[in-house]
């Protein structure tokens, strides 16, 4: 076959070695050409249609990062100010090192992104057990549980600052006076529970949302498993220990993700409703705030560039942890099922 395939010869009938049929060389290698040359073409028609998708990441994505990346280096006063001068990476040491602002401000976004993963996920898989079933009532309920998603961030500002108002016209205090108390607490003018007004916000905005994650996780279970578990006598948390809960490991990934980013942008509650307060506390300045106000009320471009770069690193750490977390309790939770 091969000093065929040397020789040029054209494609004829089969050969046969001792019996055994054979192909000329040159039509395997034809076969081959054409399917690789098929292959190419279904390749070049994905790349076309990636094409869009992968300019729109290109330009809303890694540019805007190399070019924080870039003038991080510089000290910079934004457009219309003095020219960059390079300083390496003394923005860098500044933030890490010196900037106690930028410290408690590092610290208040940890305390709320824990806060709002925890609570978010609890409530939003409470709504879905209680909500699995496709029903009238049901669905009325999924749907007015996910409206707050809907709306904008700025609008549910507005609606939680009516909430909190300390004076006669917040629900709060609404709430207080008919139950025949005079105390009117400033939510968002006490360091002490100014996050935790952020935190339930931010659950009651996107809880829906994640429910619906929940919902179609627990829709996909086979009602075999547990219909099976029931006839051997287990109990509804059994159920949900056993069988329920370690199915739901991919849906609770999306959501923990999902929800970790949202909580790392909650940028228009602190803007609308603390202004990173109350006061000098900085208890809410959370760093995307944070970045802003250093950039746009400092005109520390280049500072702000840095503190981007950090949160970025940030969000990569977290991220990587959480997804490593989250496949090694999969993983225990199946052991323990098994």
């Amino acid at each position: 076959l091969f000093s065929v395939y040397l020789s040029g010869a054209p494609p004829g009938p089969p050969l046969r070695f001792g019996g055994i049929v054979g192909t000329p060389m040159t039509s395997v290698v034809r076969h081959r050409s054409g399917a690789r040359t098929r292959s190419l073409r279904r390749n070049r028609a994905a790349l076309w249609f990636a094409a869009p998708a992968a300019v729109v990441y290109g330009v809303g994505f890694m540019f805007p990062s190399l070019q924080a990346l870039y003038y991080s280096l510089f000290a910079w006063e934004g457009p219309g100010g003095a020219d960059p001068v390079y300083i390496g990476i003394e923005n860098y040491k500044t933030k890490l090192f010196d900037d106690s602002t930028f410290h408690a401000s590092v610290g208040a976004t940890l305390r709320f992104m824990f806060l709002v993963v925890i609570l978010q996920t609890l409530v939003a898989l409470v709504y879905a057990v209680k909500l699995v079933k496709d029903t009238k009532p049901t669905i009325f309920l999924r749907a007015l549980y996910f409206f707050p998603t809907i709306l904008s961030s700025t609008s549910v500002a507005f609606i939680w600052n009516f909430i909190y108002d300390p004076s006669g016209a917040g629900l709060a205090s609404g709430l207080l006076r008919a139950l025949g108390t005079d105390y009117r607490p400033s939510f968002l003018a006490s360091p002490s529970t100014a996050l935790w007004c952020l935190v339930f916000t931010q659950v009651w905005f996107h809880a829906g949302q994640m429910m619906v994650v929940f919902v179609a996780g627990l829709q996909g279970i086979p009602k075999d498993y547990t219909e099976a578990a029931s006839i051997d006598g287990a109990t509804r948390s059994q159920i949900f220990r056993k069988i329920t809960w370690p199915l739901l490991g991919p849906a609770t990934g999306i959501v923990v993700a999902y929800t970790t980013l949202q909580s790392f942008r909650a940028f228009d509650l602190v803007y609308v409703m603390t202004q990173g307060g109350p006061g000098d506390s900085n208890a809410t300045r959370l760093l995307s705030y944070h970045i802003v106000q250093t950039a746009f009320g400092s005109r520390y471009f280049g500072e702000a560039a840095a503190e981007s770069v950090l949160f970025m690193l940030i969000i990569a750490s977290i991220t990587f942890l959480q997804r490593r977390a989250l496949r090694l309790l999969r993983a225990d939770v199946k052991g323990t099922a098994q």
